[in-house]
């Protein structure tokens, strides 16, 4: 089936966006696309922000998803620099900023999530950032360096990711967290105990338990962050990481079902059956684990990418993959897969204190989820065991001298 001469438009050029519109050409779809996109730069990879390009590892080049001749190669009418301002599902429009009308067949929102802001006095003084894109790497990459202080305020894996960037250029970073540990709504204790040992071994100082109450300022520029005991943390610049907010404002006006995020299905399709939606905008069944939920990761935005882009080009759509991220500090590189949502117990396998281990989360003799501290073979056979959902001895995944493969056959 598949439309083939319908007309695509995909609201979004980031990497969810930016691979739908390559999929639907990979996948045999010949008709016109349109990709509609914010930002004055093609499509580009976000992971790297927080890590290559703060260090001077990554230059714009090297994060695009496709060299810029992919689009008017693959006849892709890619239009930067622009905002779609409302959807019209009865005409089948989107109005942009420009004043222009884009008719669709097929619409996919890829719009992304923005940082949640900290509503705090001060909030608003140059030196207070947020990293979601390009743009924000840049400001936040021009104030460190030798001497430079930072402060982090959040200490999830963003906040920690420039932390451990700070620190490799010379700067000096503190963490300031509102919860008693840092990672606290996305890792277990063993893991939040790990990292933060870990980056106090590297210089970071970490502030837990405490709230931000101001930012305080001298000629319109940040100089301190001030805690609710009073004291206040002295800073050259602070990154607020405090978790994003989906941008899910023009499905909301346009009357598609939203709940923190679009609602879509395994297709990733909306409630317009026209209209799809992918990454971090959504929220998603999530069948392994009997519930919806909203993902923030490049393996989603590349599943959705792929769900849609198959739905529409009338190819068969891949069952559900497990869900998994990745973080990089320092020389560790942390994998995760699946979700510890409903697990009972936790078993370590391997040695934190050789930073190469991994926390297997299990709900009876069954793995749900992983988290893999340079450890891939864990990762990659946790990932496998989570789909597959077979029991495995516990005795024997806690032996480090028994291979992933033994455990998993």
């Amino acid at each position: 089936m598949g439309e083939m001469g319908a007309h695509v438009v995909i609201v979004g050029a980031g990497h969810g966006g930016g691979s739908a519109a390559a999929f639907l050409r990979q996948y045999g779809f010949e008709g016109p696309i349109t990709l509609i996109g914010e930002e004055v730069i093609a499509p580009y990879q976000r992971p790297p922000l927080s890590k290559a390009w703060l260090k001077g590892e990554a230059d714009a080049d090297s994060l695009m998803l496709k060299p810029e001749s992919f689009y008017p190669e693959h006849k892709i009418d890619l239009r930067l620099h622009q905002k779609a301002l409302k959807i019209d599902r009865f005409a089948k429009t989107v109005a942009l900023n420009s004043g222009q009308i884009v008719h669709y067949d097929k619409l996919i929102l890829a719009t992304g999530a923005r940082a949640r802001p900290l509503p705090a006095p001060g909030a608003n003084l140059y030196g207070v950032m947020s990293l979601r894109n390009a743009m924000d790497a840049e400001m936040l990459k021009a104030s460190l360096g030798k001497g430079k202080r930072l402060a982090v305020i959040g200490g999830g894996y963003i906040g920690l990711e420039a932390a451990a960037s700070a620190r490799y250029l010379g700067a000096e970073a503190t963490v300031i967290e509102v919860m008693p540990r840092v990672l606290a709504r996305v890792a277990c204790e063993p893991l939040s105990q790990f990292f933060q040992a870990y980056h106090e071994a590297k210089g970071v100082k970490f502030e837990l338990n405490v709230a931000v109450t101001a930012f305080e300022g001298e000629n319109g520029r940040v100089t301190g962050v001030k805690l609710a005991d009073g004291r206040t943390i002295p800073c050259d610049a602070a990154l607020v990481g405090i978790g994003a907010i989906p941008n899910d404002e023009l499905a909301q006006e346009a009357g598609l079902d939203c709940a923190d995020g679009v609602v879509v299905d395994l297709n990733a399709c909306t409630s317009d059956p026209d209209i799809y939606a992918l990454g971090d905008v959504t929220r998603r069944p999530m069948p392994l684990y009997g519930r919806e939920m909203r993902l923030e990761s490049v393996a989603n935005a590349l599943e959705q990418a792929k769900q849609c882009a198959a739905s529409i080009a009338g190819k068969p759509v891949a069952p559900p993959e497990v869900t998994w991220n990745w973080s990089d500090q320092y020389d560790l590189k942390l994998q995760l897969a699946g979700l510890a949502v409903d697990a009972d117990e936790i078993l370590v396998r391997g040695d934190p204190a050789a930073a190469r281990f991994a926390i297997f989360h299990l709900k009876g003799d069954v793995i749900r989820a992983v988290e893999a501290v340079n450890a891939p073979p864990e990762f990659m056979a946790g990932k496998m065991l989570i789909a597959s959902g077979k029991p495995i001895s516990r005795e024997r995944l806690a032996d480090p001298s028994i291979s992933m493969k033994e455990v998993a056959a």
